[in-house]
């Protein structure tokens, strides 16, 4: 492990020495990519000059401990070996979690689909309220939203919606969101005040980038037809909606959210690419996902993943056993206690299997 830990602080002095070539400066693509290399690299260097500098400060205080020093002095340095070697045991954890293998797509935006299941009006409203608390939660990491595709219904819910999340890092938070998110509450129609059940179906897909997949345009239907929608939108103009049909998957995916038909086409192309790279990747990794299932969870859209209970402020996630008071917080954006909580596990289970380093 220490020579990977070693092999990666040569690599990344190498990288700050290239980055300061005018002739790599000159080469935008080699400059990114040196850039984008330095970053992935930074955090374990930075962690890996903590850990020697830690092993130093303990090798020096035992050192310390050897020569006769008096009493006052060898009680200090007493401490500060115990408080060293309590802080080498976190360092040796932090590394561990940094030297499991990365999920390729963490860096990837990430398309989200959102869909009224169980429960008729109740559910859209639902797909609505899940819909805004994205976008807010979006907001908060400085993330873009691009809505890709939406079928609005008449009081103001989605029978579906489907956007696009632009930012950094953005799958590797959002992707343990895909499943079935069940809601209990009170409808607003309900005299007696009963408690009704209703689930939305929430898919979390990362962008494809056309490098990722590629589409034969002869395996493609598209089919435009006049855009339709609830509130007086933009509609029945032109035959500006796009539906494309991968007629060898019977993938199909329609984008009606944009006046250009040109703009709908390359939308439901960027959704079209993502679902076909999640397929062609469940492929690759089924054999390793029967073997293992992360306790996370399978991502599977069919699979009930957390619980929003009104009457009580509650939210559960059904995953790891996890219940916290704040409804009103995590609609209005605040997922990370959630979305922290799912990454430890998964961290802690992947570490458990034997997926770490030892130290």
């Amino acid at each position: 492990m220490f020579d990977k830990l070693q092999a990666a602080e040569n690599r990344y002095d190498e990288i700050n020495h290239k980055l300061s070539d005018p002739e790599v400066i000159g080469n935008q693509d080699e400059y990114r990519k040196l850039m984008k290399e330095h970053a992935d690299l930074e955090e374990i260097v930075a962690k890996y000059g903590e850990y020697k500098k830690v092993m130093k400060d303990i090798s020096d205080a035992k050192e310390l401990l050897g020569e006769k020093i008096d009493k006052d002095f060898k009680q200090m340095v007493d401490m500060e070996l115990k408080e060293a070697e309590e802080n080498l045991e976190n360092i040796k954890k932090d590394l561990k979690i940094l030297l499991l293998p990365k999920d390729p797509n963490d860096e990837k935006n990430v398309i989200v689909e959102i869909r009224g299941g169980a429960g008729g009006d109740e559910a859209a409203l639902f797909a609505g309220v899940l819909f805004k608390m994205y976008n807010k939660y979006a907001e908060r990491y400085r993330w873009s939203t691009e809505m890709l595709d939406s079928n609005p219904t008449e009081i103001g819910g989605f029978k579906e919606v489907v956007f696009l999340i632009e930012g950094k890092g953005a799958y590797s938070r959002l992707k343990y969101e895909s499943g079935v998110h069940r809601v209990q509450r009170i409808p607003s129609t309900e005299a007696n005040g009963r408690v009704h059940t209703s689930t939305v179906t929430v898919a979390v897909l990362p962008e494809a980038e056309e490098v990722d997949v590629e589409v034969n345009p002869n395996d493609l239907r598209i089919d435009t037809y006049r855009a339709s929608g609830a509130g007086g939108q933009h509609v029945n103009k032109t035959d500006s909606a796009i539906r494309i049909t991968h007629m060898p998957s019977g993938i199909v995916v329609a984008c009606q959210d944009e006046r250009s038909q040109h703009k709908n086409k390359d939308k439901a192309m960027t959704v079209l690419r993502s679902k076909l790279y999640e397929i062609a990747q469940q492929q690759q990794t089924g054999e390793i996902a029967q073997e293992r299932k992360s306790q996370v969870g399978t991502g599977d859209r069919s699979e009930r993943i957390r619980t929003y209970n009104y009457p009580q402020g509650r939210i559960t996630d059904h995953r790891i056993g996890l219940t916290i008071y704040k409804l009103e917080e995590v609609l209005n954006g605040d997922i990370d206690e959630i979305v922290d909580a799912l990454i430890t596990t998964d961290q802690s289970e992947r570490l458990g299997s034997g997926g770490g380093e030892d130290l």
